[in-house]
């Protein structure tokens, strides 16, 4: 089954059909919201932890890198339990979890019990990737998939523009307690919302019939309780190349993404000798502009472009590897001699990373089989996940070994080629998986 295409008749009516679907979207972009204060709030914390609990550049680079390793550990579990118990329970449990986290966050009283709730945050926020791609392939028509998805995949971008600075003036006002205990009190809301407010179309009883009807005819995944019982089975998913081909591309995408944002304010600081203030100010910057690309670009134009009648596998290909390839500006990041300069470079990688980042997650819906998005959406992250525990860990061995942030940017730019690659040559045309005989 390849996407659907839409007649100008079909976009007259989607603008006449009731909005309940974009309610669940920014439901779901406020919940990635707080799930990365969770994520930036230790990046702008280093010198506070430092004081706290004597802990040096390579501790922590594990420590930046040790929620991942929960996080990753449970992608491909979560993805399974996701399409066997469904997104509201999963949803509900992973939620109250993560709030749980911060909060023991807050109150930890040595680098021991700083690192098991670190593990704890990960366990929680594990099912939340891939569950937000599975809610969104029910909840939206292949047309308005990628605008659907950027909603939440941007938010981010804009927690890290946002989150930086507010969580850096909480730090230095109140103390790092103070701005764990914070993002505990904003998971606890997201608990409150997601367990009131979500459900599957086929459930929720504000939905309008006409409003259902314009999302199962524009091409939603079907809900199958029957087949959600097993789903595609995990190796067959492992044996596809259009799999390895999205993995390999999201992975390099995931390595830059996270080198920049759990080391970028100490880039910022070493580099360019910017004091924590001010580098969380400037932080920010790159973050607003990766904020919009991901929704103009990744979300808004995709949706516009195939609605419009552009072949849409060829509109998803093009923004993936364009973005992608504009990544590798990060390589003028290493050469910069001044903070503008590298504002400059760091913005253009970051932002084109964000355009493709929306389109990638919105593919496991087109190409997973039925009742598998969330297992795909966990592959899917697993190897994001990879990356996000070797990026924080390998720049500050060579942070620490160089005094330079120079071959850190180099490293990244050389696994963007091999994400470039995996996008074109395996990946390919964007079209569903045939389904397990």
């Amino acid at each position: 089954m390849g996407v659907q295409s839409v007649t100008p008749l079909a976009i007259t009516e989607a603008r006449s059909v009731p909005r309940r679907r974009w309610g669940i979207a920014f439901l779901l972009g406020f919940g990635v919201l707080v799930n990365y204060f969770d994520r930036v709030n230790l990046s702008v914390s280093q010198d506070a932890l430092h004081n706290a609990f004597g802990i040096s550049t390579v501790t922590f680079g594990y420590l930046l890198s040790a929620y991942s390793w929960t996080y990753a550990a449970f992608q491909l579990p979560s993805g399974l339990i996701l399409d066997r118990f469904g997104v509201k329970l999963v949803g509900r449990i992973g939620t109250f979890l993560w709030s749980a986290a911060s909060f023991a966050l807050a109150i930890s009283t040595g680098l021991a019990s700083f690192l098991g709730a670190r593990l704890l945050l990960g366990v929680g926020e594990a099912p939340t990737f891939p569950g937000n791609a599975k809610a969104i392939g029910y909840w939206f028509p292949a047309e308005e998939r990628s605008l659907a998805t950027a909603i939440f995949d941007s938010a981010a971008k804009f927690a890290s523009a946002i989150g930086v600075p507010a969580l850096g003036l909480l730090l230095l006002r109140f103390g790092w307690r103070w701005s764990f205990a914070a993002t505990g009190f904003l998971s606890l809301i997201y608990f409150v919302l997601f367990y009131v407010f979500y459900r599957n179309p086929s459930e929720d009883k504000s939905l309008s019939a006409t409003e259902r009807d314009f999302i199962r005819h524009g091409g939603a995944q079907p809900e199958d309780r029957v087949r959600a019982a097993k789903g595609a089975p995990l190796g067959y998913l492992l044996r596809q190349r259009k799999v390895w081909g999205l993995v390999l591309g999201s992975a390099s995408y995931n390595y830059t993404f996270y080198l920049l944002l759990t080391w970028l304010p100490s880039y910022l600081s070493s580099t360019h000798h910017i004091d924590l203030l001010h580098s969380a100010l400037y932080t920010s910057v790159p973050w607003l502009f990766a904020t919009l690309t991901d929704i103009l670009m990744g979300g808004w134009l995709v949706d516009k472009l195939v609605q419009r009648g552009r072949d849409a596998s060829f509109v998803r290909q093009a923004i993936l590897i364009g973005g992608t390839t504009l990544g590798l500006g990060v390589l003028g990041a290493a050469y910069a001699q001044s903070i503008t300069i590298a504002l400059v470079w760091i913005s253009l990688a970051i932002g084109g990373l964000s355009a493709a980042a929306p389109v990638g997650w919105s593919i496991p819906s087109f190409i997973a089989p039925r009742e598998s998005v969330g297992t795909l959406g966990g592959i899917l992250n697993f190897g994001n996940q990879l990356s996000a525990i070797a990026a924080p860990i390998a720049t500050g061995y060579i942070a620490q070994a160089t005094h330079s942030f120079f071959w850190a940017f180099g490293a990244a730019a050389a696994f963007l080629v091999v994400g470039i690659a995996g996008y074109g040559f395996l990946l390919g045309r964007i079209e569903t998986i045939p389904e397990p005989a």
